[in-house]
């Protein structure tokens, strides 16, 4: 018999602390962290930061657990436009337990269309998470 793929549910406080966050003043760089309740099967929120650089936020990432990022990033342009993109980022490290993998695998598509966030990117082993990585996939959106 084969697990089925659970879905969570995104906690009603989270969602309005991410609709809150979209549409945040502040033009530092910030991040909200979140992770499943496995109990509740439940999408909860882990950890708020402001003014974090993407190095200091993969330090924040567990190297072993999934975790689901949504990451206010100053972005400046080539052209010397400066943008303030909402990355959704979904750190999934290998080695993590299959069974967690599943779980988080399955929600992250209801959680993106929750929050309505079109730059999705995932990583595999938190070290990938730098400031050049994030700079080269924005690099596609133009």
């Amino acid at each position: 018999m084969s697990e089925s793929l659970v879905v969570c549910d995104v906690d009603g406080d989270l969602v309005k602390k991410l609709r809150e966050f979209r549409f945040r003043k502040e033009t530092n760089n910030a991040a909200i962290i979140m992770k499943i309740d496995k109990d509740k099967q439940l999408v909860i929120l882990d950890e708020e930061h402001e003014d974090i650089s993407p190095d200091d936020l993969k330090d924040e990432l567990p190297e072993r657990q999934p975790r689901f990022v949504v990451y206010s990033y100053k972005y400046e342009h080539d052209d010397g436009r400066v943008s303030y993109p909402l990355c959704f980022i979904f750190s999934s490290p290998v080695g993590c337990k299959p069974e967690q993998q599943m779980m988080y695998a399955g929600s992250k598509n209801k959680l993106v269309q929750t929050v309505q966030l079109t730059k999705v990117f995932e990583i595999r082993n938190t070290e990938d998470l730098t400031e050049e990585w994030l700079r080269e996939k924005l690099g596609f959106f133009g």
